[in-house]
């Protein structure tokens, strides 16, 4: 099976990307009945958008809230040409209706510094981009929380990576640039959730520790870390133990099969129980958000197909 990444991703997204934006994305759509959520859990499944990104906005809505999924996590670059101030305060109202009329909210951002626009990097020596780099992410915390999202993932590989500088002076720029639009975030209702890549994707932040330093070093409550089952190569401990061990600072989960397809293409509904074990019993009340790098199979099946997937790992828990 071939392995995903979010490399491959934007590769194959970009021509697509490119022509994207919400004028034509907005469309009517209709409400739709939802099967509950299993009365024992406390979780909430969300879909990301960006194996959609070819198809108007309301179709996208309609196809999450039809599937199951009570949210949508928007990666920003799949609706705009240039960046997000393009999108007006009505269409904003009109990207939140669309959801509603579909039974889902906003559950946050993902994908945060992915061009459009281009030329953004949160680590590098050059002032000036780092400047422009945080003012965007600035921009991010109101669309996030005018959709009524509440948290935006920092995964963004190539755009904190290092460049000709180590990798301390890398996080020490990560932790400026977080810290500069923490208090704004806060008053948004937003968390920045520090999202740890393994070192095929960047060089820093590349396990959870890592991220709960960076945390612990900004000290804000609104900069908190997450946890993605894809991205723990660098890993030494298990699932379970990662999620036990960091629990306090997790604040939202991304989940799909190890080699970045939809979840159930491959052992994901055996090897993760433990850990959806573990969420239950820690009483994790947060998203888990569906990301998938294969877009391929469609939406509609990746959506259909994962939730087939996530309600049989329900049904192993106790």
């Amino acid at each position: 099976m071939s392995n995903y990444s979010r490399r491959n991703f934007l590769k194959k997204s970009a021509g697509i990307a490119a022509a994207a934006s919400v004028g034509g994305a907005i469309g009517g759509c209709r409400k739709k009945e939802q099967p509950a959520a299993k009365a024992d859990l406390k979780w909430q499944y969300a879909m990301c958008n960006e194996t959609m990104l070819e198809l108007p906005w309301a179709d996208q809505c309609r196809i999450i809230g039809e599937a199951g999924y009570k949210g949508v996590e928007i990666a920003a670059f799949t609706l705009v040409t240039e960046g997000v101030s393009e999108i007006s305060p009505p269409s904003r109202k009109e990207m939140v209706r669309a959801m509603e009329d579909n039974g889902i909210v906003c559950a946050g951002l993902h994908w945060l510094l992915a061009p459009p626009p281009a030329g953004l990097h949160f680590t590098t020596p050059d002032a000036a981009v780092r400047t422009r780099t945080v003012a965007y992410l600035d921009e991010l915390i109101g669309f996030c929380a005018d959709l009524g999202g509440t948290a935006m993932i920092f995964g963004s590989p190539k755009q904190r990576k290092t460049v000709g500088i180590s990798t301390d002076e890398a996080k020490k720029y990560l932790a400026e640039g977080l810290a500069a639009v923490a208090d704004h975030a806060q008053r948004r209702g937003v968390m920045i959730l520090i999202e740890p890549l393994d070192k095929t994707q960047t060089d820093v932040v590349n396990v959870t520790a890592e991220a709960l330093e960076l945390v612990k070093q900004i000290d804000h409550p609104a900069i908190q870390t997450m946890f993605d089952f894809h991205n723990t190569l660098d890993e030494t401990e298990p699932f379970d133990v990662i999620i036990r061990k960091y629990y306090p600072y997790i604040h939202h989960v991304h989940v799909m099969e190890m080699d970045g397809t939809y979840l159930g293409t491959g052992d994901g509904t055996t090897t993760y129980v433990k850990a959806f074990q573990t969420l239950k019993e820690l009483q994790f009340d947060k998203w888990v958000s569906l990301e998938v790098f294969d877009p391929a199979p469609g939406g509609k099946t990746i959506a259909v197909e994962s939730m087939k997937a996530l309600r049989q790992i329900e049904s192993k828990l106790i």
